[in-house]
């Protein structure tokens, strides 16, 4: 039967652990959104070897699921580490390490591959000719893009990077395999004593839909002030 009562418990409860689910999210986005923009110029400009790296990298990334991903680098990065530690004859024990430097490292990889085609189709709608205008005043090449190229860009790139902080924010809810305790975890745990899965269930769907639909409104917000650098409207 539902249980009313543990519904209105554990949803309260469950508030408790949003702040670990969007700090997960906030770093992979910028660990994430980094890699990205340099994998992402590598291509554009076909840097020699680094173009094919970033290509092979971006393949594996986008053609294999998140929790294969979690489960290797789960699996390999601490034992790896551990060795290395062990043979440098350090007494620090990687295994007491929080698990949510590991959801960092997983969905900051994850969050790289993804953004960086986000970012490689946003350049390449910018005109070619605006970059070389750039040098003609006097700019580099970082300026060039800081001032000309990112802005027009991001406006571009905005819907499909909120698409990517979106379904980074739900896969966020696989952390719980790290033992990180996000808000699918506590409902997890708050659940298995009485066996209200169903209630706890429902309480994750809702929190999601409220956390996602804010997110989607903040970059509405920010599609719209953006809205100046459409066609080329950005100020050296």
């Amino acid at each position: 039967m539902f249980d009313p009562a543990f519904f209105a418990k554990t949803f309260l409860l469950l508030w408790k652990a949003v702040p670990t689910t969007l700090l997960i999210t906030l770093v992979s986005l910028v660990i994430g959104s980094g890699l990205g923009f340099l994998i992402a110029l590598s291509r554009v400009h076909k840097i020699k070897v680094l173009n094919q790296l970033s290509t092979a990298y971006v393949s594996f990334i986008r053609g294999t699921p998140v929790i294969l991903q979690i489960l290797v680098i789960y699996s390999f990065v601490p034992s790896f580490l551990n060795y290395i530690l062990k043979k440098s004859g350090s007494s620090f024990n990687i295994f007491e390490l929080n698990p949510i430097i590991y959801a960092f490292i997983v969905f900051s990889l994850n969050m790289s591959g993804t953004l960086s085609e986000v970012f490689r189709s946003s350049i390449l709608t910018v005109d070619k000719g605006q970059l070389e205008a750039g040098y003609t005043t006097g700019l580099t090449f970082w300026q060039t893009y800081r001032r000309i190229i990112i802005p027009q860009a991001l406006t571009a790139a905005i819907p499909n990077l909120c698409t990517a902080c979106v379904n980074l924010i739900k896969n966020t809810s696989l952390a719980f395999i790290m033992t990180v305790k996000d808000i699918t975890a506590v409902a997890k745990i708050e659940a298995s004593f009485g066996y209200n899965y169903i209630e706890a269930y429902l309480d994750i769907l809702i929190i999601y839909v409220i956390i996602c639909s804010l997110v989607q409104l903040i970059f509405k917000k920010w599609e719209e002030k953006s809205s100046v650098y459409k066609g080329g409207l950005a100020h050296i």
